[in-house]
């Protein structure tokens, strides 16, 4: 590590004392360990019973089972509107049903996302463009289906050297160029993607065996509220509901309703699961979208457009309640994927001890971290230590940073806090978790 930087700050809770410092007051990149933050703001702005809402609505009558004009699904932000659980396939049959119930069997209009509650901007400040089409760095909106992911299906053609046969979910608003192709039954699978800079274009190259079924990729759409918008279509029309217009977002057909005052009524709604529910997904399989969602909703908490720099403002606030230094964090996103992020391991610890010695935060925050070799980003590390099942901590991971930051008991049963930095170094990213994990072992061992 003698190229890279270390920034380590650790206390103890019981007694106070500062047990360790390096550089703990230097700002570093932080990469994941930024949803802290966020998550911290959220937790005190929000409230861990936070729901949000999303709506079905139209303005248009119903005449002998028709829906004679457009049905509207507005959003505030709910991130959870995907696979895990089946959470979309029953959200969306709960909407087939109460529309069935309000006696609409078929839609004459379109179908229009109303993503009003948060900006456009879906891609956090300083993301890199090379990496934009991964489901990482999936863009956020007031509307998201699937966590914003296209399915991409790559499968083998119909002789070795044929090109490969691709499908990719609806409304990605990608147009796809093949330039994969099938391999024989001994060659390895190397499928790739890419976007362009020039353009909505998703280049597919490399082999797909002939000997697999498909190869299944997941990749981030360009516009959330589109995707959300044909998702419920088809969904619908698995259903029995036929949509005889197009999926669009509100902002494309805006001006068609410029001079209308026209109210919409309420056909159906959801909620999502509390706040508590979604952090934990967020901190513990470190979940950029739920992480970048949460910020623009802390942004719009009072009543504003929920945009990344409402929601930095109003991190800021929370900080400043806390007594926490404005030199001790630069803001860019509330994942941590952007490099524009800085963070002390000082604030670090000091933030997550005012989480811990708060009866509103502690066990529900607590709860949402990755426990050491037993489940989320830190599942595999630290078994077989005395730290395994006993700490609990944020992982941060972007090209040459690497971090750690939770609480740990030692043998006497004291609790200690710690946040330990690495950036700039060229050695394996392995061996800087390593000596990481090494540190949270020693302290777990620690007696007085």
């Amino acid at each position: 590590m003698a190229r890279g930087v270390w920034g380590v700050d650790i206390r103890s809770l019981d007694t106070g004392e500062r047990l360790f410092r390096l550089d703990a007051d230097k700002l570093m990149m932080p990469a994941s360990n930024m949803k802290i933050l966020t998550l911290a703001t959220a937790a005190e702005v929000l409230g861990w019973d936070y729901r949000f809402t999303t709506t079905l609505e139209t303005t248009a009558p119903i005449d002998q089972g028709v829906l004679r004009g457009d049905l509207f699904v507005r959003g505030t932000g709910d991130p959870t509107i995907n696979s895990r659980a089946d959470r979309a396939e029953a959200v969306f049959a709960g909407w087939s049903a109460a529309l069935s119930e309000a006696g609409i069997f078929e839609i004459e209009g379109r179908i229009i996302g109303d993503d009003q509650a948060f900006d456009d901007e879906g891609l956090g400040a300083g993301w890199a463009w090379d990496y934009l089409q991964y489901g990482y760095a999936a863009p956020s909106g007031a509307l998201e289906f699937n966590e914003d992911l296209a399915e991409l299906r790559v499968e083998p053609g119909a002789a070795p050297g044929e090109p490969a046969r691709i499908h990719l979910t609806p409304g990605s608003g990608l147009i796809v160029v093949n330039c994969a192709v099938t391999g024989s039954a001994d060659a390895e699978e190397s499928i790739d993607f890419r976007r362009r800079l020039d353009g909505p274009v998703l280049e597919v190259s490399g082999i797909v065996p002939e000997r697999l079924p498909r190869v299944v990729r997941g990749v981030a759409v360009v516009n959330p509220t589109l995707f959300f918008a044909q998702a419920l279509k088809d969904a619908l029309a698995s259903h029995g509901i036929a949509v005889a217009g197009d999926a669009v977002d509100l902002d494309d057909v805006a001006g068609e309703f410029a001079t209308r005052n026209e109210p919409r009524r309420t056909l159906a709604s959801v909620s999502s699961p509390p706040l508590r529910e979604i952090a934990t997904v967020m901190m513990k399989r470190s979940q950029n979208l739920y992480a970048e969602t949460l910020l623009k909703a802390i942004g719009a908490a009072r009543g504003g457009l929920g945009t990344t720099q409402a929601g930095e403002r109003m991190v800021q606030r929370t900080l400043d309640g806390w007594g926490i230094p404005r030199d001790g964090y630069v803001l860019a996103d509330g994942s941590g994927l952007s490099r524009d992020n800085y963070l002390a391991a000082g604030t670090i610890t000091a933030i997550l001890e005012r989480l811990y010695r708060d009866p509103r935060h502690r066990d529900a925050f607590t709860a949402t971290l990755p426990i050491a070799g037993k489940d989320g980003t830190i599942a595999l590390r630290l078994k077989r230590t005395r730290a395994e099942g006993n700490a609990v901590a944020k992982t941060g991971s972007i090209s040459n940073v690497r971090c750690l930051s939770g609480f740990v008991r030692t043998r006497d049963g004291e609790t200690l806090v710690f946040s330990i930095l690495a950036n700039g170094f060229i050695i394996p990213a392995a061996t800087v978790n390593w000596i990481a994990d090494l540190a949270v072992e020693i302290l777990s061992n620690f007696k007085r």
